[in-house]
C-alpha cells in the first residue's frame, strides 16, 4: 500500500466519520482501477466496522474499454443495511457532497462448495434470497461521479447504505428482466426501466463481484447483500427529499433523505 493511497483513504474515512464535505480530491486522482481499489481496501483497514454487503455499479463507455471492465464495486457497512417497514426509512447523506438514490435488486450471498461463477446462470447458485430495494449513494466529495469511475471506487464506491424491501418470489428469479421498475422523487416520476437494459443483469453483477473479491483476496461471506446496479438511473437527491421505487408485481420501497 503506497503512502499516497493511505493518505487518500484516511481523508475519506475521516470525512465519513465526521460527516464533513471535501471540497477537493485529497491527493492525486487514481487513473486505474488497481490504484483505486488499493485506496478502497486501505480505507476498509482503517474502519472497525462490519461489512454487510457490496454495491455494484456500471462503468459506461468509453471508460469501460479504457479500464477493461464495465462494472465497479464498493463496500456497504452492516450498520447501513436497513429493512423496510411501514414508515419510510431515513438515510443520512453528506451535505455539500454527492447524494443519489438508485432502485435496485438486492441479492443475498449463500456461498456454495463450487467454483466461482463465470456467467449469470452459475451465479444464481450463489444466491439464496432476492429483495427489491434502494441504494443510497453518497460521498463527502461532490465531484465523485464527475471525476470518473476510478475516483468513485476510491471513496467506498460512493455508497451510504441499502434499503431492503419485500422478497422477490423465487419463481420470478428467471424473469427479473420482465419486471418494470419506476423511481420517483418527492412524488414526481424520474425514471422507468427494466434490468434488460443492465448489461447481463443482476446475476451478471453477482458473477462480477465474486471475481472482483477473488482478485482482492476477500472471501465472500454468507449473508452479504449485493446491490446489483441502478435500474432506472442514478437520481440525485438532497436532504429533506423523499424517494420511492416501485417494482411491478412485487412492491414499493421508500426513503427519506436527511
Amino acid at each position: 500500500m503506497t503512502v499516497e493511497a493511505r493518505e487518500i483513504a484516511n481523508a475519506f474515512v475521516e470525512a465519513r466519520r465526521s460527516g464533513a464535505a471535501i471540497a477537493r480530491y485529497p491527493g492525486e486522482r487514481p487513473t486505474d482501477l488497481e490504484t483505486a481499489y488499493q485506496i478502497q481496501d486501505c480505507a476498509l483497514s482503517l474502519w472497525n466496522r462490519e461489512i454487510g454487503g457490496w454495491k455494484v455499479g456500471r462503468i459506461n463507455p468509453p471508460m469501460d474499454t479504457i479500464l477493461g471492465t464495465n462494472r465497479l464495486a464498493g463496500p456497504v457497512f452492516a450498520d447501513l443495511v436497513h429493512t423496510a417497514s411501514d414508515a419510510p426509512a431515513r438515510f443520512k447523506v453528506f451535505g455539500g457532497g454527492f447524494a443519489a438514490v438508485e432502485a435496485e435488486f438486492m441479492l443475498r450471498i449463500a456461498p456454495v462448495a463450487a467454483s466461482l461463477p463465470t456467467n449469470p446462470q452459475q451465479a444464481m447458485m450463489w444466491i439464496d434470497e432476492i429483495r427489491i430495494g434502494i441504494e443510497v449513494a453518497s460521498s463527502p466529495y461532490a465531484a465523485i461521479n464527475v471525476d470518473g469511475p476510478c475516483v468513485t471506487v476510491s471513496d467506498h464506491g460512493n455508497n451510504a447504505g441499502l434499503l431492503l424491501g419485500p422478497v422477490v418470489p423465487r419463481e420470478l428469479w428467471p424473469h427479473l428482466d420482465e419486471i418494470g421498475v419506476s423511481t420517483d422523487i418527492d412524488g414526481l416520476l424520474v425514471g422507468e426501466a427494466t434490468t434488460a437494459t443492465m448489461l447481463d443483469g443482476p446475476f451478471g453483477a453477482v458473477a462480477f463481484l465474486l471475481d472482483n473479491l477473488r482478485q482482492r483476496r476477500i472471501a465472500p461471506q454468507a449473508g452479504w447483500w449485493i446491490s446489483s446496479g441502478a435500474i432506472t438511473g442514478v437520481h440525485e437527491v438532497a436532504g429533506g427529499q423523499s424517494s420511492a421505487a416501485s417494482f411491478e408485481g412485487v412492491g414499493t420501497v421508500s426513503v427519506i433523505i436527511e
